[in-house]
Parts: structure tokens; sequence; C-alpha cells
């Protein structure tokens, strides 16, 4: 009997091969591993990122989403940090960066008057 783990779209699976035709293998899909969908580890220290950390797609959206910075971006212009609560908000930001950061900068401005 061999063990198998493999790394598809970021989610570990593990497959034990017995001694069979390997196209009958092929029938089903491995069961998920427990610990789900891998992510990149939350910073040893506290980052600080623009928006008190808030997502910038979900300030572009109306919403204030807190992100803990592990998946984060740096502006290339500015050198300034901007915090993202899940890789699909970090991958939609990055289509345009520009656009999201001017649509986020208004909401922010206008969610912190309301907050006062």
């Amino acid at each position: 009997m061999v063990t198998v783990l493999a790394l598809v779209a970021g989610i570990a699976f593990t497959a034990q091969a017995q001694n069979a035709h390997p196209a009958a293998q092929m029938d089903h899909a491995p069961p998920p591993v427990a610990g789900g969908i891998w992510k990149a580890v939350v910073p040893a220290r506290k980052m600080h990122g623009e928006f008190d950390n808030f997502d910038p797609m979900g300030l572009a959206a109306g919403a204030m989403i807190p992100a803990d910075c592990s998946l984060n971006w740096v502006s290339p212009d500015t050198g300034k940090l901007y915090c993202f609560v899940s890789g699909t908000s970090l991958v939609y930001f990055l289509q345009s960066p520009g656009t999201k950061l001017r649509d986020a900068e208004a909401t922010w401005i206008s969610l912190r008057k309301t907050r006062r």
C-alpha cells in the first residue's frame, strides 16, 4: 500500500493507493484532510496598515471589514501597507488598485465622519 500526498489549489489531499488499476483509482477524488485551506501566517507583531487595517475592498463596497495583515500589499508608488481579509479580496484589488484605493479612501473619509 502506498500513501500519496498532493496539493491541489491550496488544499491538501491524502489518498492510499491499493494494487488496483490506475484508471480505477481516478474514479473518485480523495477525501480532504482536516485543516482546510492554507493561509499566510499571522504576523508575530502587529502590523499597521492604511485605513486602520480595514480591508480596502470592503471599504470600496461600503463595509468596514477588519484584517489581521497576514495578507497584505505595499503600494510601489507610495510605500503604504494595505491589509486584506482574504486572498480573493487581494486578487480582485490588484486588478485595478488605483480605482479601488480611490473608492476605499472616499468611503473611509465618510465612515470616519459618522463614527465620531
